[in-house]
C-alpha cells in the first residue's frame, strides 16, 4: 500500500517531481505519482484527494506552478501533511508559484520546500514518516552520513588540487 501520494498539475512538471520520487526509492518508500489539474478536472482532482487517506497515504507531495492551486487543495482535503513544491515558471521565474503555496490560510497549512525542491520534497516526507518508523529513521541518517561524506571527499579534493584543477576537473 503507497504511503506516499505524488501529484503533479502538469507532465511539465515531472522532472522535479522524479526527484521526490528517487529520494523515496532510494529509502524504500512506497508511492504512487499521478498527473491531475486541480483547475482543469476538478471532479477528478476531489475523487482523488478524498481517497488518499483510504489509500493509505501518510503524506502527500504536490507540485504547482503558477497559480499553484494544488498542494493547498490537497491540504484542504486531505487530513494529513501535504508538501508543496513550487515550480520554476517562465513568467515570474516561481515565485508566484512559491507566494501561492505559502500563502494558505490559517488552518490549512501546506509545508512548502524552495522553487522546483523536489529532492527536499521526498526528504522531507521521509522525515515525517519516520516520526513512527525506526527502520526509516535509520535509513535517513545513512542518508545524511552520505552528504557529509560527499563533502569531506570534495573538501579533501581541493585541498590536493587546489582550485584551479579542482574546476577543470569539473
Amino acid at each position: 500500500m503507497a504511503k506516499v501520494g505524488i501529484v503533479m498539475g502538469s507532465d511539465s512538471d515531472m522532472p522535479v517531481m522524479a526527484k521526490a520520487a528517487e529520494i523515496l526509492d532510494q529509502l524504500g518508500i512506497d508511492y504512487e505519482m499521478t498527473i491531475i489539474s486541480a483547475h482543469r478536472e476538478p471532479d477528478i482532482f476531489f475523487q482523488w484527494a478524498k481517497s488518499a487517506e483510504e489509500k493509505g497515504f501518510k503524506v502527500i507531495i504536490a507540485g504547482a506552478g503558477k497559480a499553484a492551486h494544488l498542494p493547498g487543495m490537497c491540504a484542504a482535503v486531505f487530513p494529513l501533511p501535504v508538501i508543496g513544491i513550487p515550480m520554476k515558471t517562465s513568467d515570474l521565474g516561481g515565485v508566484d508559484s512559491l507566494y501561492s503555496i505559502v500563502q494558505m490560510p490559517s488552518g490549512i497549512p501546506v509545508a512548502t520546500v524552495a522553487i522546483n525542491g523536489g529532492a527536499n520534497a521526498g526528504i522531507l516526507a521521509a522525515k515525517i514518516l519516520a516520526a513512527s518508523d525506526s527502520g526509516l529513521l535509520e535509513k535517513l541518517k545513512l542518508y545524511s552520513e552520505g552528504l557529509k561524506n560527499d563533502v569531506v571527499k570534495k573538501a579533501e579534493k581541493l585541498e590536493k588540487l587546489g582550485y584551479k584543477e579542482y574546476l577543470a576537473q569539473m
